[in-house]
């Protein structure tokens, strides 16, 4: 049997550090209704930032050869890949989701890196198997 992969969710919890004057001038704002709370802000200000330096990441995005967004890797395309006695080196900007009916075998004959800005989903058996080629 293998392991389920770990509920999808449309966000990742992260953990930031504020300065009280900072936290003091966000709760003002979310006070006086301008955002419904500390984390609405937050996301609103990481994504203006983010658009604010969107042609510095979409040139970054093409040097580095990054598939951007969602890459699902099936069962199928690595016995295919495997198969043709290749080896895939994935470099992804975004979410990685490796299937649950993927063997721990299959995936070591058929990946030879992966590199996630993002996010990884795979079931703790892949993710063991990998992880010397998981960067």
């Amino acid at each position: 049997m293998t392991d389920p992969l770990p509920r999808l969710t449309d966000s990742e919890k992260i953990t930031i550090n504020l300065g009280p004057v900072d936290l003091g001038r966000i709760d003002l704002l979310v006070q006086e209704g301008y955002y419904s709370n500390r984390s609405d802000f937050i996301r609103t200000a990481i994504r203006n930032q983010l658009a604010a330096e969107g042609a510095a990441v979409q040139q970054s995005v093409a040097r580095h050869t990054l598939e951007l967004g969602l890459r699902d890797l099936a069962r199928a395309e690595l016995e295919q890949i495997r198969a043709a006695g290749e080896v895939l080196h994935l470099r992804v900007l975004g979410l990685v989701r490796i299937a649950p009916d993927v063997s721990a075998d299959l995936a070591r004959a058929a990946i030879g890196s992966i590199t996630v800005l993002g996010t990884l989903q795979a079931p703790p058996a892949i993710r063991a198997a990998l992880k010397d080629r998981i960067r």
